[in-house]
């Protein structure tokens, strides 16, 4: 199945695909953590038939009922939720400007207060990668800050 991704400019990324049997859904990652997925109608593409919003736990528990690996601690529960503070993980876009260099050249935490905690790697998690370590198309960042520092850390890897 192949995924299509779209920025939603003040909202967070879309990703549609199409089902075997034809059926057109999305995605909706919203900035805030929520997830919306998005059936359309199948005689009007462009018309949402259902929509079904998963907010907190909900998208990981939906995950692993479909066999996905849990590839991520829940961080977030290990201490208390500290207000202002969020743990998400973070897809590198594959054209990421940033894929084949050294994690160190991002500069990432100076140009976007965001902290970049873990790195999943196919099923393999990465605990505190140290600058040298070489970014790759696939990994996903586990990536600690406030909101406003995610939305820069997602440009700065969406465009450099």
């Amino acid at each position: 199945m192949d995924l299509e991704r779209t920025r939603l400019f003040g909202v967070g990324e879309s990703y549609g695909f199409t089902t075997a049997a034809g059926q057109r859904g999305a995605v909706i990652v919203h900035f805030d953590g929520r997830r919306d997925i998005v059936l359309y109608d199948p005689s009007d593409p462009e018309r949402v038939r259902h929509t079904l919003t998963l907010e907190g736990t909900e998208p990981r528990t939906i995950a692993e009922l479909l066999g996905l690996p849990l590839v991520m601690d829940h961080l977030t529960e290990l201490t208390p939720p500290l207000e202002g503070v969020e743990t998400v993980r973070m897809p590198v876009p594959a054209r990421s400007p940033f894929v084949g260099r050294r994690l160190g050249e991002t500069r990432a935490r100076t140009r976007t207060g965001a902290s970049i905690v873990a790195v999943v790697r196919g099923d393999h998690v990465i605990p505190s990668p140290d600058t040298d370590f070489t970014i790759q198309s696939g990994d996903s960042l586990v990536v600690v800050g406030d909101g406003a520092s995610l939305v820069k850390l997602r440009e700065l890897f969406t465009n450099g």
